[in-house]
């Protein structure tokens, strides 16, 4: 890599793949991330509010109707500063979720980010979300997940207008596969 500022943004609805995509980047590639979901969780236990799925989903739509739909992407570009700063020249975002964060993180680093969105078809998101360890879904639980967050947390705009796409439908390996094709082409 050259000494360009790289920042990969991982997109996505809940169940495509985000986080097994996020895991390859940081654990095989070692680049750090930040993860805006820790940016809630941070601002709910200053709060004072337990963490919980519904408290989760509630806090993160308060939060931004209160504070602005750039809550959270103004305190993640403050922590990619940092990182820059400090050395790092690429730098994964893990949870970027709402077409204001998109379009703030375009404004900031226009040329430096590339909005990586992991799809996968709703039937087959839904089935790893009701198989998952933590937080299993129902089929009624994850077609609500899906509405709020694109009816209420704007969540289309960044995937519809993402730089790549990863499909996530088959196996692991195929999805390295393209996250390894993507990074030749950032």
């Amino acid at each position: 890599m050259d000494n360009k500022i790289q920042l990969l943004t991982i997109v996505g609805m809940a169940g495509a793949g985000k986080s097994t995509v996020v895991d390859y980047l940081t654990e095989n590639k070692k680049i750090p991330k930040i993860y805006f979901g820790g940016i809630i969780y941070k601002a709910m236990e200053e709060a004072g509010i337990e963490i919980t799925p519904d408290s989760q989903k509630v806090f993160r739509e308060e939060i931004r109707a209160k504070e602005g739909k750039d809550f959270v992407i103004k305190r993640a570009l403050e922590q990619v500063r940092n990182l820059i700063e400090a050395g790092q020249k690429t730098i994964v975002l893990d949870g970027l979720y709402t077409w204001s964060e998109y379009r703030i993180l375009r404004r900031e680093f226009p040329s430096e980010s590339s909005v990586i969105a992991v799809v996968a078809p709703r039937k087959l998101r839904h089935k790893r979300l009701s198989n998952r360890p933590d937080r299993p879904f129902t089929e009624v639980e994850a077609q609500t997940r899906d509405y709020a967050e694109i009816e209420n947390m704007e969540k289309g705009g960044p995937i519809a207008n993402a730089d790549f796409y990863l499909l996530n439908d088959s196996s692991e390996e195929k999805l390295f596969e393209q996250i390894e094709a993507v990074l030749k082409k950032t």
